[in-house]
């Protein structure tokens, strides 16, 4: 009889995710924050001497979400952080390429999203005013970074992301994914404490 084909992955902590059935028990910071620190947005093409990680990008979409809304709850700011942790088991695939592979791609995003938001505390699906906060900042993130690291030019980057004046004066500097790690473990702990 032919072994089913294997649909999980061996996280460093030891942990083995189901990647059709997540369980919030098999989520751990320290995998997400490991994978997350080495996962490079725009698929490595950006300049400096590090790839700017998922890691990097979470807490930048956070900063912005909480200057957009300064009264942001502990919750509501971890949800920021997280919006895509799903990419330290599935990757950061350009928006192109996840409306190429289709709805299937989305149902696991979905169910392992659920599954992390639970692990911490937080409601399956957040609400649709702070999914909407998040994508916006998640675009002016996008914006600058497809500006200052990605080769974008402003007309360019500005017809496809938008652009909020605003934010000009955040620059964007690649971290090492040692430093990503830890900026995102602390933020992650920090918001937690709060919760």
């Amino acid at each position: 009889m032919k072994d089913a084909k294997r649909a999980w992955q061996r996280m460093l902590s030891g942990r083995r995710l189901d990647l059709l059935d997540p369980s919030p028990l098999d989520i751990e910071l320290e995998d997400i924050a490991h994978g997350l620190a080495r996962v490079a947005r725009w698929n490595g093409q950006t300049s400096g001497d590090a790839a700017f990680s998922v890691a990097q990008h979470s807490l930048l979409v956070d900063e912005i979400a909480g200057q957009l809304k300064p009264k942001l709850t502990p919750a509501e700011h971890l949800s920021a952080v997280l919006h895509d942790a799903a990419e330290y088991v599935i990757g950061d695939l350009i928006t192109p390429f996840k409306s190429a592979v289709g709805a299937d791609y989305k149902v696991l995003e979905k169910r392992l999203m659920t599954a992390i938001r639970l692990r911490f505390g937080l409601p399956a699906r957040e609400t649709e005013e702070l999914k909407s906060l998040i994508k916006r900042a998640d675009r002016i993130a996008a914006y600058l970074e497809a500006t200052q690291l990605a080769g974008f030019s402003p007309s360019e980057a500005r017809r496809l992301f938008g652009r909020s004046k605003r934010f000009d004066g955040i620059v964007l500097v690649p971290w090492a994914p040692g430093k990503a790690k830890r900026c995102f473990l602390e933020r992650c702990d920090g918001l937690a404490k709060g919760l």
